[in-house]
């Protein structure tokens, strides 16, 4: 179908996303071990483990189709420092931008590109920061949008990210892939307030992506628990006592009706801290959710970052770590993708990619679409609203 380059690849799940109709040109993540894991499962004849800011374009070969890039998110998190784009990590998306400018003057810039990111980009600096990405994107000629996609569509995970996608100004955009105005499914309120902000030359240049309908999503999250984990064991009694402990009235009594639901039941529970003492003073509550879904996966900064499971089944009540292949289930991975051996690892892995079935349906409905038009290239009309 085409070929790509992938930026801040981490595992490559934009990779399997694309699926095999797409061939990886060039690979780069600056994390050694998410090379490690990147190289077991395709090797490392593609791959390159540095700096964003040391490569060069002599190292990206041939001319890609399509520029991938979920660039680091740190600083765009509504938990982060607020730096935003020109903080120490997310600004990581300069020299990367850099290198699409001089792909240009070698006229070999790629004819489409996919920025992945927080939700957090859309507000950073009052959508400064987001109108200074469709500036640039502008600029360098192409036309582009923004759509959020949550992952709970696709896999029992709740996981909202945005991806802004550009094509350049020469490929003839086909007029069923250009809504009329945002479509409240992919273009919630957020998005067209962060549209709004854009400068006119950037509005200009702005395409409402229009996808079908999201498919019916055939998994819960209790098809995804493993009935004999690798890599965690189950907690003792006391430690599951503890958890319970550690709920408010409210969720202990989820955990009380499922209990009494008559099957299986599987609930994710994160530590969060909350000022609910009996003197307003902060205390840490495990939070359950029992809805089928698991929460965010994140990277494990701490404790309080990983996410536990509890079965109940009837009077027994049983917790644990999430394990590691759970974790790359609810990312959409298949279980023959080879996962670190290491936990922290693993987590950190699936915590920070993107989820494989929305790489997929994005491409299948926007990307190969656009792709399969530069054959016979046309001018591209006007396509804001």
């Amino acid at each position: 179908m085409g070929q790509f380059y992938e930026f801040f690849a981490g595992g490559g799940m934009a990779r399997v996303g694309l699926g095999k109709g797409w061939q990886c040109l060039f690979a780069n993540d600056f994390d050694p071990k998410k090379g490690t894991a990147y190289a077991a499962n395709w090797g490392a004849d593609e791959l390159r483990i540095d700096d964003v800011a040391a490569l060069t374009t002599a190292d990206l070969l041939g001319r890609a189709d399509l520029a991938w890039a979920s660039f680091p998110c740190q600083d765009l998190s509504l938990a982060g420092n607020g730096a935003g784009i020109n903080g120490k990590r997310s600004s990581a998306f300069w020299p990367f931008w850099n290198l699409v400018k001089a792909l240009e003057k070698e006229n070999r810039i790629p004819q489409l590109l996919v920025l992945e990111n927080l939700l957090g980009l859309l507000s950073s600096h009052s959508s400064k920061d987001f109108a200074t990405i469709g500036t640039a994107l502008a600029d360098a000629g192409y036309h582009f949008g923004a759509v959020i996609m949550d992952a709970v569509h696709f896999v029992p995970q709740s996981r909202p990210r945005l991806f802004i996608v550009g094509a350049l100004d020469s490929i003839g955009i086909p007029a069923a892939l250009v809504a009329d105005g945002p479509d409240d499914e992919w273009h919630p309120s957020a998005l067209v307030k962060a549209y709004s902000k854009l400068s006119k030359r950037s509005q200009d240049a702005w395409v409402w992506w229009c996808l079908p309908a999201p498919p019916a999503r055939n998994s819960a999250f209790a098809d995804l628990v493993e009935n004999n984990p690798q890599g965690v064991t189950w907690h003792t009694d006391a430690e599951t006592m503890r958890l319970l402990d550690m709920m408010s009235p409210i969720n202990r009594a989820k955990v009380e009706a499922a209990k009494k639901a008559g099957r299986r039941m599987v609930g994710t529970i994160y530590k969060r801290t909350r000022a609910d003492g009996p003197n307003g003073e902060k205390r840490q509550r495990a939070e359950i959710r029992f809805d089928d879904v698991a929460g965010c996966l994140r990277t494990p900064a701490g404790g309080s970052s990983r996410q536990t499971i509890m079965v109940v089944e009837g009077k027994s009540v049983r917790s644990r770590l999430l394990s590691p292949r759970e974790a790359a289930r609810l990312m959409g991975l298949p279980d023959t993708y080879i996962l670190p051996k290491n936990y922290n690892e693993a987590y950190h892995l699936a915590g920070d990619g993107v989820v494989v079935p929305v790489v997929r349906f994005l491409a299948e409905h926007v990307l190969e679409p656009l792709l399969a038009t530069t054959m016979t290239p046309k001018k591209t009309t006007n396509t804001a609203s």
